[in-house]
């Protein structure tokens, strides 16, 4: 019984910390441009209201934002250079 609780309790932990691995994503270049940089061309852009989400991954930051007609606009910008791709 004792065995039985035991190997259950390794498996839990382990099953956890690949969950864990799974979640790491890559972090911005170290000469990366700061993220409010980005956010504030963003804002600058013609008919821009606000942004509703900034996701990172190994291609740079995608920006969703919605313009004042209500378009829904997504833009991927360079991390080194905060230039759309």
């Amino acid at each position: 019984m004792r065995n039985l609780v035991l190997a259950t309790g390794v498996v839990v932990v382990l099953a956890g910390s690949t969950a864990f691995a799974a979640d790491d994503s890559p972090l911005p270049p170290t000469n990366a441009q700061k993220l409010s940089a980005i956010i504030a061309k963003v804002e600058q852009r013609d008919g821009f209201r606000y942004v509703k989400e900034v996701d990172w991954d190994k291609d740079g930051y995608t920006v969703t934002y919605y313009t004042a007609d209500k378009a829904k606009v997504e833009i991927t910008f360079d991390p080194v250079t905060a230039e759309p791709k």
